[in-house]
C-alpha cells in the first residue's frame, strides 16, 4: 500500500511540473534553466542547496519531457498533460482508480496558481473528432489512439 502511495505522490508531482510553466519553475527563477527548459547551468556546478533542489532528477526528466512534448507538436498544456495522464494510466492500469483524484488535484493546483483560466484559453476550441471513440478521457479532453501513438483530441485531429 505504501507503494501505491508514493507512486501517486510521485504521479502528482509529475503531473504538477508538467502543467506549471518553465517561466515559473523555481529553476528559472535561479538561472538554470531558460523560458524554454533549456539548461543554462548543469547540475554537478550548482554549489547551493537551494539550487541543487530546485532541479533534481525529477525535475531534469520533467522538462526534458517537457520539451519533447512541445518538438512533437502537441497542442496546447492541458492536451499535453491528457496524453501525459493517458500514457500513464495505458502503461499500468492500477492508476485507473486514481484519475479523477489526479485530475481534480492537477486542476485545483491550476486554479489555485491562477493558471487554469489562461489554460482553457491557451486550448482553444478543438474540433470534433468521429472517427473512433477515444480510448480515454483526461481533463475533460478525449485522448485518442493512433498507430500505437496516443494524441489529444485538437492533435488527433489533424492526423486525419
Amino acid at each position: 500500500m505504501a507503494n501505491r502511495a508514493i507512486d501517486l505522490l510521485i504521479a502528482y508531482r509529475v503531473v504538477k511540473l508538467l502543467v506549471t510553466p518553465f517561466e515559473k519553475q523555481e529553476a528559472f527563477k535561479r538561472g538554470i534553466i531558460d523560458k524554454d527548459g533549456n539548461v543554462l547551468k548543469k547540475y554537478n556546478t550548482l554549489t547551493t542547496t537551494q539550487d541543487k533542489q530546485s532541479y533534481t532528477i525529477l525535475h531534469r526528466f520533467v522538462f526534458n519531457l517537457k520539451r519533447i512534448l512541445t518538438k512533437v507538436g502537441l497542442g496546447g498544456r492541458l492536451g499535453s498533460f491528457a496524453v501525459a495522464l493517458g500514457l500513464l494510466l495505458k502503461e499500468n492500469k492500477e492508476y485507473e482508480q486514481y484519475k479523477t483524484l489526479i485530475e481534480s488535484a492537477v486542476i485545483s493546483y491550476l486554479k489555485e496558481s491562477n493558471q487554469y483560466d489562461q489554460l482553457l484559453i491557451e486550448q482553444g476550441e478543438v474540433k470534433p473528432v468521429y472517427e473512433q471513440e477515444p480510448l480515454m478521457t483526461c481533463f475533460g479532453i478525449d485522448v485518442y489512439e493512433r498507430n500505437g501513438q496516443l494524441y489529444s483530441e485538437d492533435d488527433y485531429a489533424k492526423t486525419l
